[in-house]
């Protein structure tokens, strides 16, 4: 494929990874924002006020597009319709932008979707592609509809649809419990995770942006659906242990059981995030490698290795400070030494 590669919320996290991949790779890159203030100057830049209103223009000239613009899943949701306020964005917007790529002559759309849509844990075995969908949530449903409606979409347009679920997500400027999480450790506290031995797949971000690029290049991509992680499914305990030892602060983990911790989650109100943390939910991700070849960047130690040392030069040794991205050099210089 020839002409730029498009990016959708190429501001964001994984966003930031695709378009460093892409410029890595030699392709040219068009980013497509809402604000030009929060993009690196490199490639162009489309600034777009919503998915509701995209068209055709920004995705000019472009040979496909990797569409990471969400409304992504929070805990404790205020919306008065969460499923509604989904729905407009990640189905509605999502086929909007589709149509505006085809409109624009772009031959390929590669969804970013989410584990989610399949479902919130694994059956006694790593979920597969061909697996039902069983979302159990709005972000989740949104997500599986958004999917079904962009195969359907592909099939009557003839626009190539590939499609790529990740699990959990973590990497440098990594948030929410991932973020927690080396918080803690790295303060020292105690932690009632030692009896947890439920696996969870995860996906280093430079991992992810690797395998999307691919998606959007490679012939064999077309109409495909993958699920992409590290290959490798720790667990809770061991994943904090591993944590530690890159933060150079052994783990505090106390071993309670998980009864004990459900019984917790239910008084105190958190028993989704409870379940969240006993569950397994591993991810079988050889199709992409079968059918691109795709391997991943990093191991599952390399990658934690490169979080952990962001979050010892941005956090904690200056806790007071705005945690920032992390320096290209030292990035490079992990990764290589």
């Amino acid at each position: 494929m020839t002409g730029p590669v498009a990016v959708t919320g190429a501001n964001g996290f994984v966003g930031r990874g695709v378009c460093r991949n892409l410029r890595e790779t030699g392709i040219q890159v068009r980013a497509v924002v809402r604000k030009r203030a929060l993009v690196e100057s490199e490639g162009e830049i489309a600034v777009v006020r919503s998915l509701a209103d995209i068209a055709p223009a920004v995705f000019e000239g472009c040979a496909s597009v990797i569409h990471l613009a969400a409304r992504v899943h929070v805990m404790n949701d205020s919306a008065a319709d969460p499923l509604a306020d989904f729905r407009a964005i990640n189905v509605d917007g999502t086929l909007k932008t589709a149509d505006a790529a085809f409109r624009a002559g772009a031959k390929r759309f590669v969804y970013v979707s989410s584990i989610k849509a399949l479902d919130k844990r694994d059956p006694g075995r790593p979920l597969e592609e061909t697996d039902p969908r069983n979302p159990s949530d709005p972000y989740g449903i949104s997500k599986a509809e958004a999917e079904i409606q962009l195969q359907q979409f592909g099939a009557r347009t003839g626009l190539e649809i590939a499609i790529v679920r990740s699990p959990l997500v973590y990497g440098p400027e990594v948030r929410a419990n991932f973020l927690s999480l080396m918080g803690a450790i790295a303060r020292g506290l105690p932690l009632p995770l030692g009896a947890i031995e439920a696996k969870r797949s995860m996906v280093y971000v430079d991992n992810l942006a690797s395998a999307l690029v691919a998606c959007a290049m490679h012939p064999r991509a077309a109409n495909q659906l993958f699920h992409v992680t590290d290959g490798e499914d720790p667990g809770v305990a061991d994943l904090a242990r591993r944590l530690g030892l890159h933060l150079h602060r052994p783990a505090r983990l106390l071993p309670v059981s998980v009864g004990v911790l459900r019984t917790l989650g239910r008084l105190t109100g958190k028993s989704a995030s409870i379940d969240r943390l006993t569950g397994s939910l591993r991810v079988d991700s050889g199709h992409i490698r079968d059918v691109l070849d795709w391997r991943p960047l990093f191991s599952l130690d390399a990658g934690l290795a490169e979080t952990a040392a962001w979050y010892c030069a941005y956090a904690a040794i200056a806790p007071t400070l705005p945690l920032r991205p992390r320096d290209p050099e030292k990035r490079a210089e992990i990764r290589t030494g």
